[in-house]
């Protein structure tokens, strides 16, 4: 049995794998000019994520699999297994996902804490999925429980409405996606024989040749499902599948239009359009595939998308997706606050397609819009124990939103399941003889370094504090270069391009020494790189200074008009009502405000909170008056966790 390991460091939904020993392997292991160093490498004993990676651990993937048992998802391939017309299809054409989806981030924790009671828990799933399977390997229950009455998504025959809601190849790529991380947990091949088989059916009836349909997904994931595959089986035919599904949207006929991005041909789209979680997923999977072919034109068109959202369509959070008409993009500079969708699957979406961007271009610009999200607009979407979740994130709120332990439509409860687990491999990268720093965590990791072994120690209270050491043991004394990324908050960016910025006038310092002594290097993409030849006990101590600032918005974000945002570090901060006896809604923050920092080490797993004095707004009769107040702001992704009421990450200032 060949043993497989992961390169490419965040495994959800990247394609970034190799089988050692296999013969049929590519001779390119991951294509990217960067090799990403695998989060089975990075041991996190940090305050703030080691207490996120115990609650997915402890409570949300053992959540998920008993939501899969309480609301029938099991019960689809039972049926599948045995058809009947009696069978009334309820729920989505796409709830098979939510157990692959639960399954790949069960298998990233048996990777780093394994648990035999859960691998059989798995196989015994895994044996009702077998049998769901049809002898040419197609597998979809949505059509196949009752073949004479499919589901009103699915049509009326295989593929016929893959482009808009059946799901089918949505389906396959998050099977893949969950075998492959199986596979690489156990090394056994019981959940990839079943997406091999899948696959294969696929690469046999879509295409142009005789006999084939010429289909694209609707739902996009299979591309990066796919050229994942090939890298772990040599299998050229499912990279080749991944690329004609990309070359395709745009000339097909019958499609949807701006919703699917199909409303032009690849690379002619020079704006993020329609459904952002589809968007997102795409623009991930035509990076792998460029990553893997060498297709310059592919990496051009997402590198002009990008722009477009980073510049016009990124909120504050890294949060993307403005509307909650069809889950979608707004247009340029429309990012409403209240009616923010802002969806957690998009903000995983994000994280990928970032990654990809850095891994592309070795720039720390994608790793600041990265990190935005990951801090704020992501985590949001999962209470602090685990147990329940946001699907839209709003930016402001009158009561009305609290997070739930599921939901019918359920994507991203296993979105999360899936990301949390492998968090600890965006940490680090390598290329040549560079090692690039990306997050700051308490952790120990053993990399290779040009095919030396180096050892890393980091030790922070971030994202509380900018002090960082990181100590850096290399096997035998060598010359290698440490790239650290310098954030763009602490250069006074608030992210690439003019969508926001600080309107303070502060301006924040950092350090860098080695051994205690300033170190030499020099700034380039965002990274300072310190070359010298390391040896064991070498440490590099970074300082970020870390203080409130104020931020704006472009004048043509409407929504944001008159109001101005609180950040620090990579954190946003809002108010909420429970810390604050009046209406947060309408509060003024006062220009050139003066800002408290105290920790609360008690409070909401341990935060820091700003406090500062405003004006509020009360109303007696018809008359307005205006008070002073002290508001209380804590960080963004910890709200909703103290019962129902106002929440607003844009405050009015004061006139």
């Amino acid at each position: 049995m060949n043993k497989l390991h992961f390169l490419f460091g965040a495994a959800a939904g990247s394609a970034l794998l190799l089988i050692a020993g296999c013969t049929s392997q590519p001779e390119n292991p991951h294509g990217y000019p960067i090799a990403p160093v695998p989060f089975t490498a990075v041991n996190v004993d940090d305050a703030f994520w080691g207490q996120r990676l115990r609650a997915s651990r402890e409570v949300t993937i053992p959540l998920a699999f008993s939501k899969c048992e309480e609301t029938g998802r099991y019960e689809n391939f039972i049926k599948a297994a045995h058809p009947s017309p009696d069978y009334e299809q309820l729920g989505y054409s796409f709830d098979d996902t939510d157990v692959y989806k639960t399954i790949e981030g069960a298998s990233y924790q048996l990777q780093t804490h394994p648990d035999p009671a859960l691998e059989r828990y798995i196989d015994s799933v895994l044996v009702i999925v077998a049998g769901a399977q049809e002898p040419d390997g197609y597998l979809y229950t949505a059509r196949t429980m009752n073949p004479e009455h499919p589901h009103r998504h699915a049509g009326s025959k295989r593929w016929e409405t893959v482009e808009n809601l059946s799901h089918e190849f949505y389906n396959l790529g998050h099977m893949i996606e969950g075998a492959i991380a199986y596979y690489q947990a156990t090394g056994k091949r019981n959940f990839l024989d079943i997406a091999i088989r899948y696959a294969d059916c696929v690469c046999r009836e879509i295409g142009d040749g005789e006999g084939q349909v010429a289909r694209i997904p609707g739902h996009q994931i299979a591309e990066m499902a796919l050229a994942k595959l090939y890298l772990v089986t040599g299998e050229k035919k499912y990279l080749d599948m991944a690329k004609y599904f990309l070359d395709k949207r745009g000339y097909l006929s019958g499609q949807r239009g701006i919703y699917n991005q199909v409303h032009l041909p690849i690379l002619q789209q020079d704006e993020a359009v329609g459904h952002a979680v589809r968007a997102a997923y795409m623009y991930s999977g035509i990076a792998d595939v460029a990553a893997l072919t060498g297709d310059t034109a592919y990496i051009r068109a997402i590198g002009n998308i990008w722009d477009n959202v980073v510049t016009k369509k990124l909120y504050l959070t890294g949060g993307i997706g403005a509307l909650h008409r069809r889950e979608a993009f707004g247009a340029n500079y429309e990012l409403p606050n209240e009616s923010a969708y802002c969806e957690t699957c998009a903000a995983i979406g994000n994280v990928y397609w970032n990654y990809r961007m850095f891994l592309l271009h070795g720039d720390a610009k994608y790793f600041d819009v990265l990190e935005r999200t990951l801090y704020n607009g992501l985590i949001s979407g999962v209470s602090l124990d685990g147990g329940s979740f946001f699907y839209p994130n709003p930016l402001e709120c009158k009561g009305d939103y609290q997070r739930q332990p599921w939901f019918g439509c359920a994507c991203c409860p296993s979105n999360i399941c899936r990301f949390i687990p492998s968090m600890p491999g965006y940490v680090y990268a390598v290329k040549d003889d560079s090692l690039y720093v990306n997050l700051f965590l308490s952790n120990e990791a053993e990399v290779k370094v040009n095919g030396n072994a180096v050892a890393l120690r980091q030790t922070t209270d971030y994202p509380w504090n900018g002090d960082i050491r990181l100590e850096v043991n290399p096997e035998k004394s060598r010359k290698m270069t440490v790239k650290v990324r310098i954030p763009g908050w602490v250069q006074g960016d608030v992210l690439p391009g003019d969508l926001y910025r600080y309107a303070d006038g502060k301006k924040l310092n950092y350090t860098v020494t080695v051994n205690g002594e300033k170190a030499e290097g020099t700034l380039e993409k965002g990274y300072f790189g310190i070359a010298r030849k390391w040896k064991k006990g070498d440490a590099i101590a970074l300082h970020f200074d870390m203080e409130p600032r104020v931020v704006t918005a472009h004048p043509l974000v409407k929504a944001d008009s008159g109001r101005v945002a609180v950040e620090r570090g990579p954190l946003v901060y809002c108010a909420e009502w429970c810390d604050n006896d009046f209406d947060v809604l309408n509060v003024r923050l006062n220009r050139n405000a003066r800002f408290d920092i105290q920790a609360l080490p008690d409070s909401l797993c341990g935060i820091t909170v700003l406090r500062t004095p405003a004006q509020a707004v009360t109303e007696t009769g018809r008359k307005a008056e205006m008070k002073k107040v002290n508001l209380t702001l804590i960080p963004y992704y910890a709200w909703a966790h103290r019962g129902p009421g106002a929440m607003s990450v844009w405050l009015r200032e004061s006139e």
